[in-house]
């Protein structure tokens, strides 16, 4: 996450409230022939809301939605031993972060479906952080800010999503196997915190020679011999779209997957088939990773966000099919997991997880004054705040009558408190930690953003506890809930953005590595722990300042779904189509699951759709006019492989009368010819 300027008023409102391939790794034959597994797998559609929604990730106030550029998709995998009968659930969204409100709600609705078939022990949700979805679905206050509080139809829609994905992958369950590659990418991803990067010991630079994490591990699922999906981690920044942009994107990791369903598998979302291929692109340690090869935001490999999104999200699909088709090692062995709430604001850490061999604390959280700086690379803040500010001065606060206690201030040192968010619940301090086992491979589910030595030392950690190499160890970030940054006793010192953000001080690491050796242990040994302390819901959990639809009217002497500027008669390849319609407001139905939009062509007599609101191709716009009426501008730029024909644009819309009733409407442009 990028924080840009919505701490600065929290501070006045809290006064009023592993690298290399596996050695004698498989041929891509031998690798089907591990231990037979139940594997299934699903997708749904988690877009929010296409207009004056706030937008998740910059934490840029003013940022709202105003369309949509691609839909976003939430894609599930349920494995099942049946040796065992114990199964995992894993979901990778097009979200910025999983928040542990969108996890207790997912968990009731699943368990409301299946019984306790699907648990907090054995249930994965992570995100892969685009910065350019729709916010509002926490219910911790500094993340909901920037979107003027909860909003409970994007959180319904996150919700209801990733549910509906479980539950197809859940129906679509068949005797299959699974089998792991790896191979590295060099060209999407540059380290954004250098300084803070170099603080660390040689022994673990080392591991990192480029001072970037190029690891890309693969699983390849098939049913009865046929390919069915893959999950493919790597550690970037879903930042190469600014916070200049209003239009819902999956960004970079959102293009990868569309690239290999829609493209190369013909998958067709909107299409009746629960047997598409499904290709999913999480993230793992990339805190100080980021995608803007030129450390500009929207800067590298070219100076077009759009076609950066593109050429990152393809360079990350096209070394991820190349590592599904060569070299693998089956997956074999059990299915297990261990889950656990952990007071992060009291973690007494033992000293063999600390660097100086000394007993420490952790403490209740606190942004620092280096957040609001934002990470000049993806997202600048408030421009007057430098990154690395570590003044132990607090006169800054005394206008807001802050009271940072003198024990936090001292457990936070360095940090320069900006908020203590901790104590006044506006960040979680009781988080979840999780630890899934599939076969020989091991996902440590963190809730946050670890950096990328953070996470190798917690890999060494848990990997020595559990007796594995270390390379089937892997982070999986942006997990269950959202805590934000972990980084290393190291690079916390030196205060940069990410050390600013690691919410519970300086031992913030050591805390998870000594937490998740105990899950290992357990894991290990096939005992259970306690759960833990339950996270309570904060007060102001569904605070919302947004006003809602009062109604829509269209514009003078016009009707719902009429064209206010229309197509031209031809297009050659290459080209952009653009169609105005008189439209109401996209919060009165979302279209989840279908679409805005539709690009038909006619064959045979009837019009048949080529692209959506889905598709890389097309724009989805929603403009104000005036206090009821509103326009939808739609837009798509013809590919060079469009079929020459006859083509129109056809707009879905809804509009809301006074009294509440919403009702459906369409409109057409006019034809036009493709040559």
């Amino acid at each position: 996450m990028v924080w840009t300027r919505a701490l600065a008023p929290l501070v006045a409102l809290t006064a009023a409230v592993a690298l290399a391939p596996l050695p004698g790794a498989a041929t891509t034959d031998a690798a089907t022939a591990g231990t037979t597994y139940l594997v299934g797998r699903g997708i749904s559609d988690v877009t929010g809301p296409a207009a004056e929604n706030g937008m998740m990730g910059y934490s840029k106030f003013g940022q709202n939605t105003t369309g949509i550029h691609q839909r976003q998709r939430s894609r599930a995998f349920v494995v099942v031993d049946q040796a065992s009968s114990r199964r995992i659930a894993y979901v990778n969204a097009d979200l910025a972060m999983i928040f542990q409100a969108q996890r207790d709600a997912v968990l009731a609705k699943l368990q409301a479906r299946f019984g306790n078939l699907y648990n907090e022990q054995n249930l994965l949700l992570s995100a892969t952080h685009t910065h350019s979805g729709v916010g509002g679905q926490s219910h911790h206050l500094a993340y909901n800010l920037s979107i003027l509080g909860f909003q409970k139809q994007a959180f319904d829609a996150t919700v209801d999503g990733m549910v509906e994905s479980i539950a197809e992958a859940h129906h679509n369950l068949k005797a299959g196997s699974i089998s792991l590659g790896r191979g590295e990418l060099t060209n999407a991803s540059v380290q954004r915190s250098r300084v803070a990067f170099e603080a660390n010991p040689a022994a673990d630079k080392a591991a990192f020679p480029q001072a970037i994490d190029p690891a890309m591990t693969v699983l390849r699922f098939q049913q009865n011999g046929v390919d069915v999906g893959a999950i493919s981690w790597f550690a970037t920044h879903a930042t190469s779209i600014t916070n200049n942009n209003t239009l819902i994107s999956p960004d970079n990791k959102g293009y990868a997957s569309y690239g290999w369903e829609h493209d190369d598998k013909g998958v067709r979302y909107l299409d009746d088939n629960p047997n598409g291929f499904v290709a999913a692109f999480p993230n793992t340690n990339a805190g100080d990773m980021s995608p803007n090869l030129n450390l500009r935001p929207g800067s590298g490999p070219t100076e077009n966000e759009w076609d950066n999104a593109r050429i990152l999200g393809d360079r990350q699909r096209q070394k991820a099919q190349q590592v599904y088709d060569g070299p693998r090692v089956p997956i074999e062995g059990g299915v297990d997991a261990r889950m656990r709430f952990v007071d992060m604001s009291s973690v007494q850490v033992d000293p063999r997880y600390t660097p100086d061999g000394q007993p420490h604390r952790t403490c209740p959280g606190v942004v620092g004054v280096s957040t609001l700086a934002g990470s000049v690379e993806d997202g600048p803040g408030i421009a007057v705040i430098p990154e690395g500010v570590t003044n132990p001065f607090f006169e800054a606060l005394k206008p807001f009558k802050v009271d940072v206690p003198p024990w936090l201030i001292s457990c936070q040192s360095p940090k320069l408190a900006a908020v203590p968010t901790g104590l006044i619940e506006a960040t979680p301090n009781i988080v979840p930690i999780q630890l899934v086992q599939l076969g020989q491979f091991h996902l440590v589910a963190v809730p946050g953003e670890v950096t990328i030595v953070a996470g190798l030392r917690l890999r060494r950690t848990i990997a020595a506890e559990l007796g594995v190499p270390l390379e089937n160890v892997l982070i999986q970030a942006y997990a269950n809930a959202y805590s934000q940054y972990v980084t290393t006793p190291e690079e916390y010192q030196l205060q940069q953005y990410e050390g600013g953000s690691t919410l519970f001080g300086k031992y913030t690491l050591p805390a998870y590595q000594q937490e998740f050796a105990a899950l290992a242990k357990a894991l290990k040994a096939g005992t259970t722990l306690p759960v833990g302390p339950r996270p309570t819901k904060p007060a102001t959990a569904e605070l919302n300042l947004q006003t809602g639809v009062v109604m829509d009217s269209p514009p003078p002497f016009k009707s719902f779904g009429q064209v206010l500027t229309d197509a031209a008669a031809s297009y050659q390849r290459g080209a952009t189509v653009t169609v105005e319609f008189a439209t109401g407001h996209p919060k009165n139905n979302l279209h989840r699951n279908g679409t805005f939009l539709e690009v038909q062509r006619q064959v045979n007599g009837q019009w048949v759709r080529v692209a959506d609101d889905g598709d890389w191709s097309t724009r989805y716009r929603w403009t104000r006019l005036g206090i009821a009426d509103s326009k939808a501008t739609i837009s798509w730029t013809i590919p060079s492989s469009a079929t020459p024909g006859t083509y129109r644009i056809f707009h879905r819309g809804d509009s809301k009368a006074l009294n509440g009733t919403i009702t459906g409407f369409t409109g057409s442009s006019r034809t036009f010819t493709v040559t």
